[in-house]
């Protein structure tokens, strides 16, 4: 006998009763972490939610079956992406139930995302071209740190022939007082070495007031 697949429309009669199994809901709800407690009452109102929005996404994926050329009576993973993807009050599943791609399509998403990727060894420039700030101002950076360096160098070298002129200076001027000082001591030999006056003698004086 085979299966009847014909789907069962959901009563219109409010029976009081849910398809979903009410006890499991309740432990799902048990496990969130924000709610500590859950009355058996809001239990039943979220089970009958849940079946009503499952059959609102049932029937959107079954009008993106009967939209094909050819067709089905059952439904697929991809019908349910499918409508999550067009339906507007639906998109917030395309992170649940995303669009599968085949293999080939995965590879060659994989080859542009590898050739958008900068090689290695760029110093930064991706592969059209453009560069990081980094790379940009790297080379200035290392310009100006040159530049600064060898300017320091310079004023460093001026600085030492500098004080090596003044080392220079203050040698002679200390030898200038020593040759003053030499000059001061030979100036009071020669007055101590001048030669006493002569004494004339009384006949002496007195010829020569004579004459």
């Amino acid at each position: 006998m085979p299966y009847n697949n014909t789907p069962i429309a959901p009563s219109k009669d409010v029976t009081g009763t849910v398809s979903l199994p009410l006890a499991r809901v309740k432990k799902i709800i048990a496990t969130d972490p924000d709610v500590s407690a859950c009355s058996n009452n809001a239990a039943f109102v979220i089970t009958v939610a849940t079946e009503m929005f499952l059959q609102h996404l049932v029937e959107q994926s079954y009008n993106i079956v009967k939209s094909e050329r050819k067709p089905r009576r059952n439904i697929q993973y991809r019908d349910v992406a499918n409508a999550v993807a067009r339906v507007e009050n639906l998109e917030f599943l395309a992170d649940v139930v995303p669009k599968t791609m085949t293999m080939k399509q995965f590879k060659q998403k994989q080859a542009k995302e590898d050739a958008a990727r900068p090689a290695p060894g760029t110093n930064g420039t991706s592969a059209n071209g453009q560069g990081t700030l980094d790379s940009h101002l790297g080379a200035k950076a290392t310009e100006g740190q040159a530049v600064n360096g060898a300017s320091h160098e310079e004023s460093m070298e001026v600085d030492e022939d500098e004080e090596e002129e003044d080392d220079e200076g203050g040698d002679d001027e200390a030898q200038e007082p020593e040759q003053s000082d030499d000059q001061d001591q030979s100036g009071d030999d020669e007055t101590s070495k001048s030669p006493d006056p002569v004494k004339s003698k009384p006949g002496e004086d007195h010829a020569m007031e004579q004459s």
